[in-house]
């Protein structure tokens, strides 16, 4: 005998854990974030086994990539903000937001190739020239990425009515971000910082 549940009064959306696009980002965000690890690790590997790391005269001159972690950090305002409107499902509000979020990323992508002028060292010269340029590639694609994403949302969003789930898609590309931002942390502290101690 089979039996019969009543489900119309369920949501049809929901945020978070409860919706199967919070899995896919999360597990996408372990998965990315694993390269990040094996990256940096190698990275130390490398320089624990390189008694005149970092192997390189000239550094990496930091005061762009500085730059670009204060707007990163800075950024998380107006994201933070953006992620509240969106669970509300504000429609104004979030596509005002979109649009703030489109902005800061074009800038962060404009920041991130003036900064590669600033490198110092080219990626083939030597094992640190290698690292400094596969954790800088790792990073700019996952910008590249999420900018290109939220310019896509964000003319969907003004091109279209949002329905819930919608908001959903919305809310995981700016979780994203949070990802993009807390990854530059360590990235830019083995670029820029960790050499100029080790050479000390």
């Amino acid at each position: 005998m089979s039996t019969k549940i009543d489900v119309r009064h369920l949501p049809e959306f929901a945020f978070e854990h409860r919706m199967p696009i919070w899995w896919g980002t999360a597990f996408f965000m372990v998965i990315e974030g694993s390269a990040f690890l094996m990256t940096l690790t190698a990275y130390a590997y490398l320089a624990s086994q390189n008694p005149d790391w970092p192997l390189s005269r000239v550094l990496p001159n930091p005061w762009i990539g500085s730059v670009l972690l204060g707007w990163l950090l800075i950024s998380e305002v107006p994201n933070m903000w953006l992620k509240r409107r969106i669970k509300r499902c504000e429609l104004k509000p979030t596509r005002i937001g979109m649009a703030v979020m489109s902005l800061v990323g074009l800038i962060a992508v404009g920041l991130r190739c003036f900064e590669l002028g600033y490198i110092n060292v080219r990626w083939d010269s030597n094992a640190f020239g290698s690292m400094i340029w596969a954790l800088i590639f790792l990073h700019t694609t996952h910008i590249v990425v999420d900018v290109a994403e939220t310019l896509v949302m964000t003319a969907m969003a003004f091109l279209s009515p949002l329905n819930g789930r919608r908001y959903v898609d919305l809310s995981e590309n700016a979780e994203y971000w949070d990802f993009v931002v807390l990854t530059w942390i360590p990235v830019y502290l083995a670029i820029y910082w960790i050499p100029r101690w080790m050479a000390h």
